[in-house]
């Protein structure tokens, strides 16, 4: 048996710290996506500016130099974070600026007359928004918000950089205490793999459970 074989429960502790950093990270992308999404509709270029701005920075820079800056820079100015502060922070802000474009596109694909119907009716933006808009916009959102999301766990590996103990991380210390590659790295190379397996086949049932809703929302 190759001495690598005897990490692997090693190496599947840290996916756990994966699923945690993709948990947490994506908790945080989705308050960043309705946050600055919903930003980008304002009428006021108070609230338009600001939200342009933070999503052109965090999709036009790397993800590996965020994570950098956070944990490399930031103490410079008095601001520590640990690793996994760091790793949640950067994987959230990121993802959170390109999924605040889903955000928006979905709004902006809903039919027009849903608008007109809304002002029609007198109702407040916040009712517009709650009651007749977001149930809509939802189901828009979750294919590509599945996609995101499995981006971010993929995207986890990147905290190995910044010695943070996640599957990558422990594979990397079995190659260098066995001087095996192929099973540390297959290893971690499948169970990434089944983890986003299996958040598809979730997602892909809540886009079935909620099909039904729609369409009967769309005769009535």
């Amino acid at each position: 048996m190759p001495d690598s074989v005897q990490f692997l429960p090693l190496i599947l502790a840290g996916a756990i710290l994966s699923l945690e950093l993709m948990v947490l990270g994506s908790l945080l992308a989705l308050l960043v996506a309705f946050t600055v999404g919903f930003a980008r509709l304002a009428n006021t270029p108070l609230a338009r500016v600001p939200a342009r701005v933070f999503m052109e920075f965090f999709r036009g820079t790397s993800l590996f130099v965020q994570l950098f800056w956070a944990y490399f820079v930031l103490p410079l100015f008095g601001i520590s974070l640990t690793p996994f502060q760091a790793g949640v922070i950067c994987l959230g802000l990121n993802a959170g600026a390109y999924m605040s474009e889903i955000v928006r596109g979905a709004v902006l694909a809903l039919p027009r007359e849903q608008f007109e119907a809304c002002i029609a009716l007198n109702l407040r933006k916040g009712h517009r928004l709650r009651y007749v808009l977001m149930p809509q916009a939802l189901r828009l959102m979750i294919p590509p918000f599945s996609n995101s999301i499995v981006e971010v766990l993929k995207g986890t590996s990147i905290v190995s950089l910044i010695s943070l103990s996640d599957m990558t991380f422990r594979a990397q210390s079995v190659r260098v205490q066995t001087g095996e590659t192929a099973i540390p790295f297959v290893t971690i190379l499948l169970v990434y793999f089944l983890l986003s397996l299996g958040f598809w086949s979730l997602t892909r049932r809540l886009e079935r459970n909620l099909a039904p809703l729609h369409s009967t929302e769309r005769t009535t």
